[in-house]
């Protein structure tokens, strides 16, 4: 009776060294996971609810947020905070922590450039407090109505530099420069008209209906020649890079494109 007892008992423990030879125990796959993610704060609402998404089918996944301007989020990152997963509002701030890309002009090497790719697209609009005080009815209009003050981004984040860019190519960014008022990130600047600080604000158009605020228009034609891509990847220092690059693929998924469109997003491709 003991040997076959004896028998069995080798089969389990051959079969429990070799599981722990190959990375595949049980005990690990199961095992809980924090993700840290570093994210444009325009992906606030969406993101957040993607991540409740992706918890349905892998609950031992927890993730810790934070969201800020790109560039803030890449200076942070460059001087050595945590993080597994990077997005950014624009291509400039991926493209310096990626050391392969021909634009990268700060010589940093974190971006696993295998894992890299474009989640969403957006658009660059004019919006209002509610009842639109200053009578504004379009983009020229920030120069010749009674407009006393327009909110963009500041010049280091993106949505700051997609407005300038519209500005300078409509030629009034100089002659309005006196109303302009900058804020940190596109979170800021919904508040700031929402609550009727300022006249008009030029923001995405994800976080305008997000804050429920009214858009007169989009960037006018031929005057934002840079698309407004979202680029994300896995970074080089990540401590779960396997469980960042599988959060990573949920978000190209049908599931996560519903939840971007819903707000105003495109999904390139």
């Amino acid at each position: 009776m003991k040997r076959p007892i004896a028998f069995l008992f080798t089969i389990v423990m051959v079969f429990a060294l070799t599981a722990c030879k190959n990375g595949k125990s049980p005990a690990v796959e199961d095992a809980s996971v924090e993700l840290t993610v570093y994210a444009a704060a325009s992906l606030t609402e969406t993101l957040t609810k993607a991540a409740e998404l992706y918890r349905e089918s892998a609950p031992n996944v927890t993730f810790t947020f934070t969201f800020d301007s790109s560039g803030t989020l890449k200076t942070q990152i460059a001087e050595g905070a945590d993080c597994d997963i990077f997005i950014s509002a624009a291509q400039k701030q991926m493209n310096e922590m990626d050391i392969t890309s021909d634009k990268n002009t700060a010589g940093l090497d974190f971006v696993d450039s295998s894992t890299r790719f474009n989640i969403v697209e957006n658009k660059v609009v004019l919006v209002v407090p509610d009842n639109n005080p200053a009578g504004i009815a379009s983009f020229d209009d920030i120069a010749t109505k009674a407009v006393s003050l327009l909110a963009i981004g500041n010049s280091d984040v993106p949505v700051g530099q997609y407005a300038q860019e519209v500005l300078i190519n409509m030629g009034i960014f100089d002659r309005i420069s006196e109303k302009i008022t900058y804020g940190s990130n596109v979170k800021e600047l919904t508040t700031w008209v929402g609550e009727n600080t300022v006249d008009c604000g030029i923001v995405y158009a994800t976080d305008a209906y997000s804050a429920g605020l009214q858009v007169i228009a989009e960037a006018p034609e031929g005057m934002l020649n840079t698309p407004v891509l979202y680029p994300a990847a896995v970074l080089k220092t990540a401590k779960n890079p396997g469980a960042a690059k599988a959060f990573l693929d949920f978000l190209k998924t049908d599931a996560c494109a519903a939840v971007f469109q819903e707000v105003g997003f495109s999904v390139p491709g």
